[in-house]
């Protein structure tokens, strides 16, 4: 270890399989911290099981671990990446800089969860000390490995803190994210709004279902035909945003058996066939959207499904809020609002590391003022 420690010992797993899921799943969701299913290993290990992750599909498995006295203190989900497709951190421009000035930019280290722009921690950790000792074992486990960078993405405020210790560089993006202000129905959400935002959030409700019966289904409730009809959805989608879907069939069986308890499918169904649907996934205080498709192109039936149908939801159920995924300036008319989300990385090379410092000091204020621009078209009444 970068600290001389006898004691501490640092190194990585090619499955996590290999990492005792008890032991996971108590440093990812510690007594105290919101519960984020993402980070569980029953969700990471799903991805492996099913072949959407590894090293075929340019994500090897190489889960850091970091053990003090023999007992593991900490992990952290990582992978070595062959590419960098289904990041939503994009660094397709830093590969080709490097590249195009004599460097290997691939295999670079990336320390996330596949496919999922949803922020959270990711230095899993029994204490500060144990996170701040995994920061610096990520940059030595780059060195070692000879990979061009680490990066982490999606992080909490807590690795944030650590990771800027340890010498990563952050990086701020942004999302949308929809926020319960106690509101007790939906109606008294849409009063918070301006009148014609108001009106236009139910006219897109009432065009949506018009000849459609939309359900939510949970957990057990989701069965094999609906799964079947989601699949054929979420390929539709796939093929046309990426040429071809990220996770496979498999995956998605693999969760409804090992997490059934975070799962919320919402259907459109015309005459019992479904024609549209959205896959969430709860956990803690909220509601993560996160695949949708359809079969059948009607008019805001994407809102509906994915936006309005997840507020509703979050509001009967008194979750804190809805964070509906990556980009989408279009969310904020439906109430949900610009927040920043925060990357870090380290870059071994000093001078490519200094050329994107600079980059990202520039980046940050320009994307720091969006959301502030962002922000005075909210759909809210001036007032609120």
């Amino acid at each position: 270890m970068a600290d001389g420690s006898d004691s501490l010992l640092a190194r990585t797993v090619s499955s996590i399989h290999e990492i005792d899921a008890t032991t996971w799943n108590a440093l990812a969701n510690p007594p105290g911290r919101p519960n984020n299913p993402f980070i569980a290993h029953e969700f990471l290990a799903a991805l492996e099981d099913s072949k959407s992750v590894a090293a075929e599909t340019g994500w090897q498995p190489l889960h850091l671990v970091l053990e003090e006295a023999g007992a593991v203190t900490s992990v952290a989900p990582l992978y070595a990446k062959g590419h960098s497709q289904g990041e939503y951190v994009f660094d397709h421009h830093w590969a080709d800089a490097y590249q195009r000035a004599g460097g290997r930019y691939y295999p670079k280290l990336l320390c996330a969860v596949p496919f999922t722009p949803v922020p959270g921690p990711r230095l899993l950790a029994a204490n500060e000390a144990a996170a701040a000792n995994l920061a610096l074992a990520l940059r030595q486990v780059t060195g070692q490995l000879g990979a061009s960078s680490a990066h982490v993405n999606f992080i909490d405020d807590a690795d944030k803190t650590q990771l800027a210790r340890a010498g990563f560089l952050p990086r701020m993006g942004e999302q949308y994210h929809w926020f319960n202000r106690g509101y007790e129905t939906f109606d008294d959400f849409l009063g918070a709004l301006a009148s014609r935002k108001r009106k236009a959030i139910r006219r897109e409700r009432r065009e949506a279902g018009n000849g459609l019966s939309i359900r939510r289904l949970a957990g057990a409730e989701i069965k094999e035909a609906h799964w079947d009809a989601f699949w054929r959805f979420y390929q539709d989608t796939g093929a046309r945003k990426w040429g071809q879907p990220y996770l496979t069939r498999t995956f998605f069986r693999l969760i409804a058996e090992r997490m059934p308890d975070a799962l919320l499918m919402i259907l459109a169904e015309r005459d019992g066939a479904p024609v549209a649907g959205a896959l969430n996934l709860t956990g803690g205080d909220a509601l993560y959207g996160r695949y949708w498709g359809c079969t059948e192109d009607v008019p805001f039936l994407h809102f509906e499904l994915c936006y309005h149908q997840a507020v509703e939801f979050a509001i009967e159920r008194g979750l804190a809020r809805v964070e509906a995924g990556a980009q989408g300036q279009h969310k904020i008319a439906r109430g949900y609002e610009p927040v920043a989300t925060w990357s870090a990385h380290w870059l071994p090379d000093e001078g490519f590391r200094d050329a994107i410092a600079r980059y990202l000091d520039a980046e940050r204020a320009q994307t720091g003022m969006e959301i502030e621009a962002l922000k005075n078209f909210t759909p809210f009444r001036k007032s609120r």
